[in-house]
């Protein structure tokens, strides 16, 4: 496993270098391990390496990690799509949640909070870019549901994420991320206390902190090529 140690390392220079190249200081953007489809063990190692946020798309999944690690000092972020009947799942393990688009997933986790637990940390969802395939509230929309998600008990409205097409090209790439980044702003100027841009992955977190993300989401740079199920 020093493999992930290594390549952990690796996406941590890259991160500092894209933060020193825009001017931003080099602890401006977190790092989200995304470690789906791999095992405890390798979010163990990642641990060992000294990364405490994990990333998970598929929540049952999921579960059994935390459960499997709930001896380490972890923070869990959902970031992968959540259907009405996974709620519960997500509201009981879960420290974090990026991925809500619709009123409808955000009351069910408010509801759904244990009253022992801190408050889970929301990010809405937007589809910056209208990618047909994409999830994600439309960038109008945005406004109206951050404000309601933000009223909801046993939540924390934290910011916007958002997941583009990929781009061709650096400058492409941020173009598509600073519409993201301007409507962070936006939401911020209506009085939302947001400090929580997600957003650029393993091929293009260097456009996406020039752009202004504070958390990049890195899976297959750090734990490798994915083998998904057939």
């Amino acid at each position: 496993m020093t493999k992930i140690s290594t390549q952990l390392s690796a996406v941590r220079e890259r991160i500092q270098a894209a933060c020193r190249a825009s001017g931003r200081p080099t602890e401006a953007v977190a790092l989200l391990a995304v470690s789906k489809t791999f095992g405890a063990d390798a979010v163990q190692a990642a641990f060992e390496a000294g990364q405490t946020a994990f990333g998970e798309n598929y929540i049952q999944e999921a579960v059994g990690k935390i459960t499997a690690l709930r001896h380490l000092p972890l923070v869990w972020h959902c970031i992968g799509p959540i259907q009405s009947n996974k709620t519960r799942l997500v509201a009981e393990h879960f420290d974090w949640v990026h991925t809500v688009d619709r009123l409808k997933i955000a009351q069910r986790l408010s509801e759904q909070r244990p009253a022992e637990l801190p408050p889970l940390q929301v990010c809405i969802q937007v589809n910056v870019d209208g990618g047909p395939t994409k999830s994600g509230v439309a960038p109008e929309d945005a406004l109206a549901l951050a404000q309601a998600v933000a009223g909801l008990p046993r939540l924390r409205l934290r910011g916007v994420m958002c997941i583009p097409e990929p781009a061709p090209d650096f400058e492409a790439a941020c173009q598509v991320f600073k519409r993201a980044a301007t409507l962070f702003d936006a939401l911020k100027a209506q009085g939302l206390q947001l400090d929580t841009l997600s957003m650029g992955m393993s091929a293009d977190l260097e456009a996406a902190v020039a752009s202004g993300s504070t958390l990049v989401r890195v899976g297959s740079a750090i734990f490798g090529a994915r083998h998904y199920p057939v």
